[in-house]
């Protein structure tokens, strides 16, 4: 039992990879969490990380013990939905990573399957759990203009996928969720430059409220850049994901005074975003009330990107298109 009398949530991580793996690292250091197995199709692999929290290493889910409770999914998008419904249908809960699946007929499908089963369904957008985005959200009122840049060096990682459900799915995902609005269109470019997908991209997104986004994503760039910045009618709030800082600039006006402009530095508690989604997910398979990512939020982000990733297809990956979103 942990500190709450509580008994562990007994978990399991299936897909040990880059990502999967640091899943496996936090499940095992939480009182919360009891790391039962892990599973990967790489035995070597799976091997090692199963070794590292002594726990068994298992080649398929359907080795999983039957008296599991959730379980991340951190394997590759194109099995998303066959490993998540396969869960889904065992009475679990279930954590998938971004994006939500290959398609927005898996992920459909996932999110049905679901709701049938009664059983959450979260998606691992990390950012919303970094703690800075947590607290720049309460300074968000009514956003006129969003500016994101997501840019990385190059690695052999993620290489199968365009950067757009790489990496700039991510931003897209945060400013859907600062706008409470639909998107009205969306005007994209995309450039291949050292893969056969896409590797640096660029998307303006209007909303039907107004508000417009330029969603910037690159994993060909010489530095590491991570920022958000939010116009509106009275202030400019800028943040910075990796350093976990930001700051916000108000124009006041007070009462027979000139007007000035206040600066005020955010605070927010230095954690590992992976850490907080993981706990909140643990709260959520307990019954308790915490923020995550829904399986329809999951959805519009994936319609968002992949919206964006045809586009550019169809302009031959270099000429810039318009299209609206219905």
């Amino acid at each position: 039992m942990g500190r709450s009398g509580r008994r562990p949530v007994r978990v399991a991580v299936i897909g040990v990879g880059s990502l999967g793996q640091h899943h496996a690292r936090i499940y095992a250091g939480l009182e919360e969490a009891d790391l039962v197995a892990v599973v990967d199709a790489d035995p070597e692999r799976a091997a090692a990380v199963a070794s590292r929290h002594g726990v068994p290493a298992l080649s398929s889910l359907t080795d999983l013990p039957r008296d599991l409770d959730a379980v991340s999914v951190a394997v590759p998008t194109s099995a998303h939905a066959l490993v998540v419904e396969a869960c889904l249908r065992r009475d679990l809960a279930v954590l998938v990573e971004k994006p939500m699946a290959a398609s927005l007929e898996e992920a459909a499908a996932m999110a049905l399957q679901a709701e049938r089963a009664g059983r959450p369904l979260l998606v691992g957008h990390t950012e919303r759990f970094n703690p800075i985005v947590r607290a720049a959200r309460g300074h968000v009122r009514d956003p006129r203009f969003i500016e994101t840049h997501r840019l990385g060096v190059f690695t052999a990682r993620s290489t199968d996928v365009d950067v757009v459900l790489d990496l700039m799915i991510h931003d897209l995902d945060v400013i859907l969720s600062l706008v409470p609005s639909p998107i009205v269109s969306i005007d994209s470019v995309g450039v291949h430059a050292l893969t056969d997908k896409v590797d640096i991209a660029n998307a303006r997104l209007r909303f039907e409220n107004g508000c417009v986004a330029n969603v910037t994503a690159s994993r060909i760039s010489t530095d590491r850049v991570r920022k958000l910045r939010v116009f509106e009618a009275d202030s400019y709030l800028s943040i910075d994901y990796a350093g976990q800082e930001g700051v916000i600039y108000t124009l006041r006006r007070p009462p027979g005074a000139p007007p000035e402009i206040v600066r005020e530095q955010l605070s927010a508690d230095h954690e590992e975003p992976l850490l907080v989604e993981l706990r909140a997910f643990l709260q959520r398979v307990r019954g308790e009330d915490a923020p995550g990512v829904t399986a329809d939020e999951g959805l519009r982000a994936l319609e968002t990107a992949l919206r964006v990733v045809e586009q550019i297809a169809a302009a031959g990956g270099m000429t810039r298109d318009r299209d609206s979103v219905r």
